[in-house]
């Protein structure tokens, strides 16, 4: 069994609203939240073997305050009192917060230092990792491609830049307004070719060992499991990698607070996380995925709901 969790954004702030001015955002209570997760997760029998973290762990308002290392610490403190294993994903208010440079000095910094595991490029974070038998999971970098996290002089920023730009004529590179894929904004991102390559060796490996492999990456990859603005960029690429295979079951993704979910034409399925973050206090957002051989069973608290995923 494994803790699932994703969009936390605590900050030290009065409550807000998301950028369309219309979802309220509970950024003290975030991290109340996160407790009780943590309270519920150490209570399970057996114990859970680790905790997936999708991404947006604090909020990108910790940046103006200069509240970025102290709410990290937060954050990390509570899921700290686990002893269990969190593999973190980075989403856009990590780099809200920090560069890449610095975050792989921080606990959100989960990938093996082992090579084995990867990684695709030196800066990228993508991993992968075995916690039982036959049974893998891969941690995608979706914002490897970005303009978000990447210092303006590397090869990534000027690629991202430039696709954004033919993508987006808008002078904000954060609205979709009028765009024909209005996925092509600035805080998205999307997996380069070298990550990909990996991405399709590493399937080639769990296909060849009848492994069932689980991903993860802050960004949903399919349109069913999402809106039409929080996908990756080049999610079909992901997509057609994983459908090339037999042995993904699952994609779990972030960063569409209100959350989502389909099963595939090709039998995966698309799990999106609803975000702490626009959770009511009386209520909550994580989960506990138990595993079995033919299915995993999702129990749900509060906004998330329970799930059987057969495979």
């Amino acid at each position: 069994a494994f803790g699932v969790i994703a969009d936390i954004q605590y900050a030290d702030a009065e409550d807000g609203y998301n950028f369309g001015g219309y979802q309220r955002r509970y950024y003290r209570q975030s991290l109340h939240l996160l407790w009780d997760a943590v309270e519920a997760w150490a209570a399970e029998r057996p114990p859970l073997a680790f905790v997936l973290q999708l991404g947006d762990i604090i909020d990108g308002l910790n940046a103006r305050s200069g509240e970025s290392e102290g709410a990290l610490a937060q954050v990390l403190a509570a899921l700290g009192q686990l002893q269990v294993p969190v593999h973190h994903a980075w989403g856009n208010h990590e780099f809200y917060n920090f560069s890449r440079a610095r975050l792989v000095h921080t606990g959100l910094n989960s990938r093996p230092a082992e090579t084995t595991a990867g990684p695709p490029a030196e800066d990228c974070q993508a991993y992968h990792f075995s916690p039982s038998a036959r049974f893998r999971i891969v941690v995608l970098d979706t914002y490897d491609l970005s303009i978000v996290g990447r210092e303006p002089d590397s090869p990534h920023y000027w690629e991202s830049l430039q696709l954004l730009r033919e993508k987006n004529p808008n002078d904000n590179l954060n609205s979709p307004a009028g765009l024909e894929e209005p996925r092509f904004v600035e805080f998205n991102g999307g997996f380069s070719q070298s990550q990909l390559d990996w991405f399709n060796e590493v399937l080639k490996f769990s296909d060849e060992n009848q492994e069932k492999v689980v991903v993860m990456g802050h960004l949903p990859i399919h349109p069913n499991a999402s809106n039409r603005v929080c996908l990756a960029w080049n999610y079909e690429d992901a997509l057609s990698i994983i459908h090339s295979h037999q042995c993904v079951v699952c994609f779990l993704a972030g960063h569409l607070h209100d959350g989502g979910y389909c099963l595939d034409s090709h039998g995966v399925h698309h799990l999106t996380l609803e975000g702490v973050i626009e959770t009511p206090p009386e209520s909550n957002a994580f989960g506990t995925i138990y595993v079995y051989e033919d299915k995993m069973v999702l129990k749900g608290r509060g906004r998330i709901s329970d799930r059987v995923m057969h495979f």
